[in-house]
């Protein structure tokens, strides 16, 4: 996020806020901007406003403010707009990274560009097209993403334009630009002033001797990252004011602090990043005698020797880790009064400047932004202590200056050195809010309100990262951010559009911002945002998907979502999107809407939408765990409902999701519980049930049963619970060995509802329904199994009794059965209570079964059978009117009072049937008999 306009102060409360320059105004705005002002109010004050009868300045000053597409946009409206849209002074710079510029696109251009003076650019594509503008007074070139950028396009390109005075490539490495290359920049750019390239392999002495030679103008430098450049040549460059060799390897310092003290005018050197000694650095600092400035930040060996210091060398500054950057800067104004702590922000206020010192800080920004980013790229240990003293304060600083360039870096710098973590979105707490201790948040949503769509993606990246801390996000959603990042997710622009839809993202994660990114109409921007970058736009996709899903995940926000045609654009990039990023963020943003079954209808919105069940079926078979995990999240979402349940098992789903429970006994839990989970909506379904245990999913579910997750064993145990029910499952669960998973679970897992589902399973599986499939087959075979089934039956009923005992007060039980009170009752239900089972809902034949199960012969069965009963009709759980109403139309009641007065039942079944008879009273369910 960022932008700016020439020395312009704008007023905020109390504070001035001093904004940079636009390059592209040559002329002092300021009598203008007062009648500008006073033009549009005039507007405001009239019904129907004639735009274009707008005095021609005060036109041309509106395009200035606004980005190369608007002025393009408006300059279309009439003849007179399309004349004053091609004046020579909106026109004399042009930034391209942010469009796809092939040759077709450079030559609607070309028109425009005749006094193009400076450019910037992105890719190799951009730069075969830089030809094709037809600017032949080009004099500042700036290229980023250079890597493919061969010698016969840098060649090209300047061979075209011998007026150009400033060259730079970088900041990433320029790979398949050779020495050949350079040569052909002397021989064709006479009046070259600035040259800086990154990542050049070789620079060689002929090379460097030829700009020495073809380039007398020649001042500043920039070898950077380079594996081998050199030292001797540059030597001979005597034109040189500014040099730096920052992060390039293979330096031979004894020969460097040799022969450079011999520069006549070298001021600034910057050897940053590189493996510098304290003897090189104290030659050079004592033998030069017009050396201002060396930069050592993030030098190793010379940050190792503690005995070093630059102060000794008077009127001679070092910049190191282990200096104070600016106490050092304001040792640099010999005439300044007033020296704050801050001299960038000095310098920039000072009305009247020193040439000379003017071009040592102009540079030395350039530098400063430059390596720091390089060192937050690279996050080398033990650079905690700086960052948070002074490196946090000087990218503030640098966010500031009247360079976009700098600008940007500083922003990305500070995007950079908070993230700790990239992989897991880590970031370092204390560094983020050094940032916002600063003022960092006002003057990067300041950069963010830029009409420069460069500084807009950085700021905006910045914000995104700050804001994963929530005291960041606080501040940001405080300072209007939120209302910001909404906007710059509508851009045509597709960089700067990512990057919001990413702070959109993070600022999502608390609870407190849902609704106010709703408000700011957030939730339609980032729907839009699917449908404009549906294709060629992953990383906007992924953010703008992570958003909605966070979004989602909120019931009124997950309404606007779907409102806003979200759950059609979702399931778009689930069927149609190859990047696994941004088909997880599908899948968890359309099972975050499914998961409001009880209070809207997104559920059965998202299972109605084409191709939605399919594309998430076919989704649990990707290579990625992280898009199987929330594929098969969404599918157990959707499952709750009756209708999305039939349509997914018609989609393949049960083999689906029996194939992932199979293959995920060693994935993460979030995944094995999900798995496990998607079984158990599924297997509501008693077609469903049979199919998942015809399909081999008995094993799996037994496997995930012996998971150490917690969560994992309830979504396990439910899906047991459910295939149980079938007693031809039920009798694959014993021969599975799932006997022995279940009682482990029913006594020692930490989930009171995974160890009642498992006793639940108990009971189904040893209530008598499997006996007749267990004698199928063979007498020998039908032995066998019986003796086992006998083993089993003792175990299982065994460990049930223990769990219900474990719900157990033998005192309340006592006082209880003495007293028909319904303060006894009360003190035994409030022990007995599992709170999360509030949530299940059975069918009619679940609730018939424990009610014929209350008839058992063991009576441990109706004591597990009662216990069970009293879970699903305590009131105010979620379902407990729809059980009641289904224990009337069986006549429940009858039974449960039978079971209260028998003689032989045991204390715990008598007990719990008379709880679950004043519960069925207290719904006002039961029928008089």
């Amino acid at each position: 996020m960022s932008r700016r306009v020439r020395r312009k102060v704008a007023n905020k409360g109390k504070e001035k806020v001093v904004l940079p320059s636009y390059p592209e105004i040559e002329t002092e705005i300021g009598e203008e901007e007062e009648e500008e002002e006073d033009v549009l109010r005039s507007c405001r004050a009239q019904e129907a406003v004639d735009w274009t009868g707008l005095p021609d300045d005060t036109v041309i000053l509106l395009f200035s403010c606004l980005n190369y597409r608007d002025r393009a946009s408006l300059s279309s409206t009439c003849k007179t707009w399309r004349a004053l849209g091609l004046s020579p002074c909106l026109w004399t710079s042009l930034d391209l990274r942010a469009h796809k510029c092939d040759a077709n696109m450079a030559a609607s251009l070309s028109s425009r560009c005749a006094n193009l003076h400076k450019l910037r650019f992105r890719g190799a594509e951009s730069a075969d097209a830089i030809i094709h503008l037809q600017a032949r007074n080009l004099r500042e070139i700036s290229g980023d993403y250079c890597r493919k950028i061969t010698d016969a396009t840098l060649s090209m390109i300047v061979a075209r334009h011998e007026a150009l005075e400033s060259l730079q490539l970088g900041p990433d490495f320029c790979e398949r630009i050779s020495s050949d290359a350079i040569k052909a920049i002397a021989f064709c750019c006479p009046k070259l002033k600035k040259l800086r390239l990154s990542g050049i392999k070789d620079i060689c002495g002929g090379v460097i001797n030829a700009l020495a030679k073809h380039c007398p103008n020649l001042i500043d430098v920039g070898f950077l990252d380079c594996l081998n450049v050199d030292e001797v040549a540059l030597g001979n460059i005597v034109s040189l004011r500014f040099l730096s060799v920052a992060g390039t390897s293979s330096m031979k310092w004894g020969v460097v602090s040799h022969l450079w003290h011999k520069l006549p005018n070298l001021i600034g050197l910057d050897v940053s990043r590189t493996d510098i000694g304290p003897t090189a650095v104290s030659r050079l600092l004592s033998s030069s005698h017009s050396l201002k400035v060396l930069c050592a930040l993030n030098c190793p060996v010379l940050e190792e020797d503690p005995g070093f210091s630059g102060a000794r060398y008077k009127g001679k500054l070092l910049l190191a880790h282990f200096t104070d950057i600016f106490k050092g800067l304001a040792s640099l104004f010999v005439d300044t009064t007033v020296k704050g702590k801050n001299m960038l922000l000095e310098w920039r206020g000072l009305e009247t400047k020193d040439r000379n010192l003017n071009d040592i800080m102009t540079w030395l920004e350039w530098i400063l932004s430059h390596t720091l980013l390089r060192t937050a790229e690279s996050n080398p240990q033990g650079l905690d202590d700086f960052w948070l003293k002074q490196g946090a304060a000087v990218l503030l600083s640098l966010m500031q200056s009247s360079q976009e360039e700098v600008q940007e870096r500083a922003a990305t710098g500070l995007a950079t050195f908070v993230v700790i973590d990239d992989e897991n979105a880590s970031i370092d707490c204390g560094r983020a809010e050094a940032v916002m201790r600063d003022g960092g948040i006002r003057l990067l949503l300041g950069l963010a309100k830029s009409w420069r769509e460069g500084l807009q993606s950085e700021a905006a990246k910045a914000i995104a990262n700050l804001s994963v801390n929530s005291n960041v996000a606080k501040a940001v959603a405080e300072e209007g951010g939120i209302d910001i990042l909404a906007g710059l997710a509508r851009s045509m622009n597709r960089l700067v559009a990512e990057e919001a839809a990413g702070g959109l993202w993070n600022l999502s994660v608390g609870e407190e911002h849902k609704a106010a990114i709703a408000e700011a109409g957030g939730v339609k921007a980032l729907v839009d945002l699917i449908f404009k970058w549906s294709s060629g736009g992953d990383g906007v996709l992924e953010r703008a998907a992570g958003a909605l899903a966070n979004l989602a995940a909120d019931d009124k926000c997950s309404m606007e979502v779907a409102q806003a045609g979200g759950v059609h654009a979702l399931v778009m990039l689930a069927r149609n999107c190859k990047s696994e990023g941004v088909q997880e963020q599908a899948a968890r943003a359309l099972a975050n809407l499914a998961a409001h079954g009880d209070s809207n209808t997104n559920n059965a919105a998202v299972g109605q939408e084409a191709g939605a069940l399919e594309a998430l079926v076919q989704l649990t078979r990707s290579l990625h765990e992280g898009v199987r995990q929330e594929a098969a999240g969404a599918l157990w979402n959707l499952s709750f409902d009756d209708r999305n349940r039939e349509a997914i098992a018609l989609a393949g789903g049960v083999e689906a999701l029996v194939a992932l429970a199979q293959s995920c006994s060693n994935a993460s839990p979030g995944l094995q519980e999900r798995a496990a989970g998607a079984l158990w909506g599924l297997s509501v379904s008693e077609a469903n049930s049979i199919a998942i245990g015809r399909e081999g999913g008995v094993a799996p579910l037994i496997a995930l049963a012996r998971s150490e997750a917690e969560d994992v064993h309830e979504t396990a145990a439910g899906a047991l619970w459910n295939l149980a029910f079938n007693p031809v499952n039920a009798l694959r669960i014993v021969e599975e060995g799932g006997v022995f998973a279940l009682v482990d679970l029913c006594s020692s897992s930490v989930s009171k509802m995974a160890r009642f589902m498992a006793a639940l399973a108990l009971a189904y599986m040893f209530d008598g329904k499997m006996d007749e499939c267990a004698l199928v087959g063979s007498s020998s075979e039908s032995s066998s199994k019986g003796l086992s089934l006998a083993g089993a039956r003792r175990m299982a009923l065994k460990h049930i009794e223990a769990f219900v005992h474990t719900f157990s007060d033998p005192q309340a039980f006592a006082s209880a059965a003495a007293s028909s009170a319904p303060a006894a009752l009360v003190q035994v239900t409030e022990r007995a209570r599992i709170q999360e089972a509030g949530h299940l809902r059975c069918s009619g034949a679940e609730i018939g079964r424990f009610v014929s199960m209350l008839r058992n012969p063991y009576s441990i069965l109706k004591s597990c059978a009662a216990f069970a009963l009293l879970q699903f009709t305590i009131p105010g759980g979620r379902h407990a009117v729809h059980h009641a109403s289904l224990m009337q139309s069986t006549g429940a009641a009858r039974t449960l009072r039978g079971a209260a007065a028998a003689a032989t039942a045991p204390l715990e079944a008598k007990i719990f049937a008379r709880i679950v008879l004043r519960n069925l009273e207290q719904h006002q369910m039961e029928p008089s008999i």
